[in-house]
């Protein structure tokens, strides 16, 4: 287990620094130790069969975050988009293995399992990029949620089209054990998981629930892999009987580091059991695979998407995201393999096309996100004409901070040009009555047509990174005489905002935050005036650390020394005003 790790501790943050992500960090760390490389650890059967168990608490983990209310809500894109993905993508994947000779229960598992997407690359991509919530974000997460949904009766189906011959002594329990088994987890998870938790809550014990929350996951998987079923599909239905129930939130929070843990277990077998020989002995057969995969899942999922209405770019974004094979491919060619439905080579070959898959994500999303999107951007709708109305505040960006502002002036009859590139964001707003208008307020043409040279505050309340610099950048290049009241998401924000030349920027949260400081202050017995106060003092010397910082961002050392000098200062401050006042 030391050596698992070591090498989970020195391959996993190399990883992620590079952008490859935490999985491919695992794979690459089993790889090096495994068969294939330095030869450390040879029983591979036995990992894989511990960290199954991982994979056992992930589904039972989206089993908990997949309430039913969430699922119709999502409905249209979930079994809608999601559905189709998955046929276009089987088509064409099952047409390309067709004609290399793939055929019966290999080619319908191979087909489906090279359909799926990873989760993890995904979500973790549109993190970085701020764009989960987008249009194209949401419909992305759809579709993943509905791959996670669609996993689950495949993993049921393939013991029951298992061609490896009976053990003797041994019989499969039968359909009508496997369906008494599914009851029996249906009823004990509607009628005793509850009364059980309610004994060991009662304990007031959070180690006694971690140890609960475990034995049932466990004992569920048992039960069901005992009737033939698999274990992971035990898990998922007993995760959704509880996700409504009050101890979802407890019941994830205790499960989830266990999940970690058996998970990177389970991604660092699978990398030690691919053979990564093959990349050495057939890098043609190999790397043509993987274009053949990733080129064939981009055309499914982008006709998907102009079938569901999806304009070209959201189509392209989603295409481009969701191209690669997924950590649930590794699951099912495992089992699959072992069940006999295709060879231990086809088995390998398939871990290796999707493993090249992976580390190909981060630079075919860049791809993406740099060269075609700047290219080939389109909107199905045009921006609007702004006039020249003589407002003299313009407003970039009407979403949840933007609006505020907008009310405020709009209270106070104060004429103000809105502008907003997301058009479902736009005719959300107008339907409230907002005069907003559809344009990209980086673009020099519509900021001259909105009136910017005769205006005289320019309110940049965008939400992206990217596009809020180079907006700042611009107002300040042809409008100088605007007064740029600027939105910072994050100190890094703030400080990329100072270099280009704002001098008025506002922080999104610090205001809240020492508001809600503020209340606790107060209801911990602090007089209004100390509050007050601290607050004040807190803020002043917050903003000079944040100007403070800006020439150490580029030196961690030195940055986080600085920091933590400036903190020590801060609290010697606090003491010395509280020596103050009880002096007073």
């Amino acid at each position: 287990m030391l050596l698992f790790m070591a090498a989970a501790v020195v391959a996993v943050p190399l990883a992620t620094r590079l952008g490859l992500g935490s999985i491919l960090g695992y794979l690459i760390a089993g790889a090096v130790i495994g068969p294939s490389g330095l030869k450390l650890i040879w029983n591979v059967s036995d990992i894989l069969t511990l960290s199954e168990f991982g994979v056992v608490l992930l589904l039972f983990i989206i089993g908990l975050e997949l309430r039913p209310g969430r699922l119709w809500n999502m409905r249209r894109d979930i079994f809608g988009f999601g559905l189709m993905q998955i046929i276009f993508c089987m088509l064409g994947i099952g047409g390309a293995l067709l004609a290399y000779g793939v055929s019966g229960s290999a080619l319908a598992i191979l087909s489906f399992g090279s359909a799926l997407s990873s989760t993890a690359f995904a979500l973790q991509l549109l993190r970085e990029k701020h764009e989960l919530n987008t249009s194209y974000g949401r419909a992305a997460f759809a579709v993943l949620l509905f791959q996670d949904i669609a996993v689950i009766p495949v993993l049921v189906a393939i013991p029951f089209l298992t061609t490896a011959p009976a053990t003797p002594g041994h019989s499969s329990p039968g359909f009508l054990a496997g369906l008494g088994a599914l009851a029996a987890v249906l009823v004990g998870g509607k009628y005793l998981v509850r009364p059980f938790f309610r004994v060991i809550v009662r304990a007031e014990s959070r180690e006694l629930f971690t140890a609960a929350s475990l034995l049932m996951v466990f004992s569920v998987a048992a039960l069901m892999e005992h009737a033939g079923f698999s274990m992971a599909f035990g898990t998922f239905v007993a995760g959704v009987l509880l996700s409504e129930s009050e101890y979802r939130h407890e019941l994830e929070a205790s499960i989830e580091p266990f999940k970690g843990l058996l998970l990177g277990l389970f991604f660092m077998a699978v990398g030690m059991s691919i053979d990564f020989s093959l990349l050495l002995n057939q890098p043609l057969l190999v790397f043509a695979a993987v274009a053949a995969l990733m080129a064939i899942k981009v055309v499914a999922i982008y006709g998907a998407g102009q079938l569901f209405r999806y304009d070209k770019e959201a189509s392209r974004n989603i295409a481009f995201l969701i191209c690669q094979g997924g950590e649930f491919a590794f699951v099912l060619f495992k089992l699959a393999a072992g069940k006999n439905l295709f060879t231990p080579e086809t088995a390998a070959l398939a871990n290796v096309v999707v493993a090249v898959s992976l580390v190909a994500t981060p630079f075919v999303f860049a791809f993406n996100q740099r060269f075609l999107r700047s290219r080939f951007a389109a909107s199905p709708w045009k921006f609007d004409e702004v006039p020249n109305e003589g407002s003299p505040v313009i407003l970039a960006g009407f979403g949840r901070y933007g609006q505020i502002i907008g009310r405020m002036l709009r209270l106070n009859e104060i004429d103000f040009t809105a502008l907003e590139v997301d058009y479902e964001q736009v005719q959300t707003v107008r339907k409230f009555g907002s005069k907003v208008y559809y344009g990209d307020a980086s673009r020099l043409d519509l900021l001259e047509a909105a009136g910017a040279a005769n205006a005289k505050i320019f309110v940049l309340a965008v939400d992206d990174i990217e596009a809020s610099v180079e907006i700042a950048r611009i107002v300040k290049q042809h409008f100088p005489h605007l007064k740029l009241i600027a939105r910072a998401r994050n100190r890094a924000h703030a400080h990329e905002l100072i270099d280009v030349g704002v001098d008025d920027l506002r922080r999104e949260t610090l205001a809240s935050s020492l508001e809600t400081a503020h209340v606790m202050l107060r209801e911990l017995g602090f007089s209004e005036k100390r509050a007050d106060q601290m607050v004040r003092t807190f803020r002043k010397h917050d903003e000079e650390m944040l100007h403070a910082q800006r020439k150490y961002r580029d030196n961690e050392k030195l940055f986080v020394d600085y920091s933590n000098q400036a903190g020590l200062q801060l609290a010697e401050v606090f003491r010395q005003d509280a020596i103050a006042e009880e002096k007073d």
